[in-house]
């Protein structure tokens, strides 16, 4: 069964996910990042590229003809029919293909509208009885 983990009181959600990416990679499993919109996933696309200058992380889109070969995806598509082990989710609801991956990390944001939604997905994955953990970055120095 998909285990499911929320981090919540993110103030930089893309910064956040992009350091959780970056520990899934260096893990040697495959990723999906689910992104809400166009706008976030060029955002997590242009810091997957930059950041930091000496450390690319492979990455494209769920169209790209490289996906079979490449060990992180990143798309706001609401399909996903390549593979992964690993699915990072900024979506405000969860993607409907979640249950294909082994884990799942919900990343939730401070905004009160993101933090609202994240509570309501963790009632989701609740009530259909997913093994789930929380952790608070709020609360780390």
């Amino acid at each position: 069964m998909t285990s499911i983990e929320f981090y919540t009181g993110i103030a930089d959600p893309i910064a956040a996910t992009h350091r959780l990416a970056r520990k899934v990679y260096a893990s040697g499993h495959r990723l999906r990042i689910a992104t809400p919109d166009e706008a976030t996933t060029a955002l997590l696309d242009r810091a997957l590229w930059e950041t930091p200058e000496d450390a690319f992380v492979p990455h494209c889109a769920l169209a790209s003809p490289l996906r079979e070969a490449t060990p992180i995806i990143v798309d706001h598509s609401n399909d996903h029919d390549g593979p992964a082990d690993v699915l990072i989710s900024l979506c405000a609801q969860p993607p409907k293909y979640f249950a294909r991956f082994e884990r799942v990390f919900e990343v939730v944001g401070v905004d009160t509208a993101l933090a609202t939604a994240g509570r309501e997905r963790w009632a989701f994955y609740k009530s259909r009885g997913y093994p789930l953990k929380h952790t608070d970055l709020s609360k780390r120095a």
